[in-house]
């Protein structure tokens, strides 16, 4: 069975497969753009390809790599999830936005709008939920 530090590092390579960390950023960054100029229909658009994007790669890509340590994925809850993940009858769901009620990280939303996480952030919500399954 995989570790924990060999799955991470699938994870973040098959989204790096997909799109480099500058465009993963990049697609927030216009999202957020778009919440600034209150343009809901871009907003809409957005969203839905942003989110759907992310989720896609979950769905083809890693599947197999999260079965493979006995974690099994569901479509998502939450507006901004990626996937539920659910191992040992624990869930998580990796987020794309600051998750609600965390004293340490931002509210999830910033006058109105979400705080949509990097690359980087998003990764590393990826690792949180996997450790919080694998313990």
């Amino acid at each position: 069975m995989p570790s924990l530090n060999e799955t991470s590092a699938r994870i973040r390579a098959a989204h790096l497969l997909v799109r480099s960390t500058e465009e993963w950023d990049s697609l927030s960054e216009d999202l957020l753009r778009s919440y600034d100029l209150n343009d809901n229909d871009k907003i809409e658009m957005l969203c839905e390809s942003f989110v759907a994007a992310w989720r896609s790669v979950v769905r083809n890509l890693l599947t197999d790599t999260l079965n493979a340590i006995d974690i099994t994925v569901t479509p998502a809850v939450h507006l901004w999830g990626i996937a539920t993940l659910n191992a040992a009858g624990r869930s998580c769901e990796p987020l794309l936005c600051s998750p609600e009620g965390l004293s340490a990280l931002p509210k999830t939303t910033v006058h109105g709008r979400p705080r949509l996480l990097s690359f980087e952030e998003v990764m590393t919500g990826y690792n949180t939920c996997l450790a919080s399954l694998l313990q």
